[in-house]
């Protein structure tokens, strides 16, 4: 087994008849999914999402790939393929159509409305073409055919890439619900048909390789989610992805049988299930769903509210209304329905809301205590059916955290694939399909590009830090008056604290220490004010550490007297 260990250099040479593949996301991570194909001088690019900060990220809105091993290079890009309309495949495609806004953008009609809608609010209008399962297409030397693969999301597509090098199976994300809400089901035969003609590399879902078994259908949530709607004594609040278009539709179904109104909260649902409902994806009855400002005057017992915020954002619907900073108040006797999944990382914030809501008073059903939610991708059991099916002759497993990579690369060996066939990428990883073989022959960039309000890329993991200190340090700002001549302090330095906690004496202690630095500095010759302040910053730090054991952010500044 192949696990990237290379560090980044100078990358060697692609064999003319081979094929490079490089994530620049999506490996040990959950989100920022974008994987990069290069043959013939070319490059083609599928999917382009985005990762959800975690806390350790204050400020941070999304996270995107980075396009440093690309950027010179955009001219060669064929187009961008997008596998379904998840935030994180496409979320980061604003982002790269500000670099070059004629990479033509593949996908199927759902997906390819979710992102016109998005790159709209950009001021982008991409060069689009539709495609459906079953179609094949051409780009440069990339030969293309889409297959129908089922998810929490309709229109969902895995692809086929057919090179000199050999044929790529993509799957996207995926699982294999044989009872799906739309009766579209993942193209096992097609899955056969290419493993037939023999698939040189496959690349998979990890996500649920952890998971024993089978992934539970769409179907077995109907009973659960009608529960909620049969008695709730109040109001129903449902909060989703703004993408899930089959849960929200379950969700209408169970809202419509019980006499419930319903009203969407929040930008992005609106805007998504807009386009869901005037696509035919989402099946609305007349009268259904209504104003705002009409469901307000109905009884309790006859509203529903979708909104969004399932992962605990902090500006989401959801979040806002736990934080008692949103128009709609929960109240005592009300049903909040969390009908999603815990993204990893997520966890406390979702917990947060949890709590917040039940010491309102409100009825919290998620699917810690009951059956609202299933996963959109293949548990192990699927996994290894597909394998079996497609008999790869490499497999690298992608769009997983490190374990769930792990576990996916160990159900292919036991299938059968050569250990030395299946490859454990990391971000950046430059993984080489030649001749049959796969290899690990070098590293790009790969990190975290963030994107914090409008700006993209200033935020750094050093202003993370420093945001990360201000919070649960504090922050001390020391300002000095020196005498240039003397380097001593012409009067006593004033201490500005805000965040860290201490008595109105405590910077007293601090003050010799300050003497000394200067008087040592003095002795030396130092008089440059940089010099000087970086001396009392860590005077202070070190005071700080030794006398309340706490790292704040010191900030010095010297005036010459």
């Amino acid at each position: 087994m192949s696990r990237s260990r290379r560090d980044p250099g100078t990358l060697p040479a692609l064999a003319p008849t081979g094929l490079r593949v490089v994530a620049l996301g999506g490996l040990g991570e959950i989100g920022r999914n974008m994987t990069v194909f290069e043959h013939a001088g070319k490059l083609l690019i599928v999917d382009c999402g985005v990762l959800f900060p975690e806390e350790h990220q204050p400020g941070i809105d999304v996270i995107l790939p980075d396009f440093t091993s690309i950027r010179d290079r955009l001219d060669d890009v064929v187009a961008v393929v997008l596998t379904h309309g998840h935030e994180d495949h496409i979320g980061g495609v604003p982002y790269l159509l500000r670099e070059r806004r004629d990479i033509p953008v593949i996908g199927s009609k759902l997906t390819l409305a979710f992102i016109e809608a998005k790159l709209k609010e950009h001021k982008i209008t991409p060069v689009t073409e539709q495609v459906a399962e079953g179609d094949e297409l051409r780009l440069g030397p990339f030969d293309l055919e889409f297959l129908a693969v089922n998810h929490s999301i309709p229109d969902a597509l895995a692809v086929a890439i057919r090179t000199a090098a050999g044929l790529v199976l993509h799957t996207g994300d995926f699982k294999m619900d044989q009872f799906p809400l739309d009766q579209r089901i993942t193209d096992l035969r097609g899955f056969a048909r290419l493993g037939e003609e023999g698939v040189d590399l496959f690349l998979t879902d990890s996500t649920n390789a952890d998971v024993p078994g089978f992934t539970t259908s769409e179907g077995e949530l109907t009973p659960a989610i009608d529960t909620v709607f049969r008695t709730a004594p109040k109001r129903v609040i449902v909060s989703s992805f703004a993408s899930h278009v089959h849960r929200i539709q379950q969700v209408l179904d169970a809202a419509h049988e019980h006499g419930r109104k319903v009203a969407f909260v929040g930008r992005s649902m609106v805007r998504n299930m807009g386009i869901a409902r005037d696509l035919g994806y989402l099946r609305v009855p007349k009268g259904l769903v209504v104003d705002m400002k009409v469901l307000e005057k109905l009884p309790a017992d006859q509203v529903c509210l979708i909104c969004t915020g399932s992962q605990g954002e902090p500006m989401a619907a959801l979040s806002r209304m736990a934080n008692r900073d949103h128009v709609i108040r929960i109240s005592e006797g009300d049903t909040v329905l969390l009908a999603s999944s815990l993204i990893p990382g997520n966890e406390n914030a979702i917990y947060r809301i949890i709590n917040e809501f039940t010491k309102i008073g409100a009825n919290v059903v998620h699917k810690g205590n009951a059956k609202v939610h299933v996963s959109g991708h293949a548990s192990a059991g699927e996994l290894v059916y597909c394998y079996n099916l497609v008999k790869p002759r490499n497999v690298m497993p992608v769009h997983g955290e490190w374990r769930h990579l792990r576990a996916n690369a160990d159900l292919a060996i036991r299938t059968g694939v050569h250990p030395n066939g299946v490859v454990i990428a990391e971000d950046g990883s430059v993984v080489d399909l030649v001749d049959g073989r796969v290899s690990i022959t070098g590293k790009v960039p790969a990190g975290n590009v963030y994107v914090d309000g409008s700006t993209v890329g200033g935020a750094t993991e050093a202003s993370l830090k420093d945001r990360r200190t201000l919070a649960e340090e504090g922050v001390i700002t020391v300002v000095a008056i020196v005498d240039a001549n003397t380097g001593q302090l012409a009067e006593a330095p004033d201490f500005l604290a805000r965040g860290f906690v201490h008595e109105a004496e405590s910077f007293d202690a601090a003050v010799p220490l300050i003497e000394r630095e200067l008087a040592r500095a003095a002795a030396d010759g130092v008089k440059d004010a940089a010099q000087l302040e970086s001396l009392i910053a860590k005077a202070v730090s070190n005071w700080a550490n030794r006398s309340h054991r706490r790292t704040p952010m010191i900030i010095p500044v010297v005036i010459d007297a």
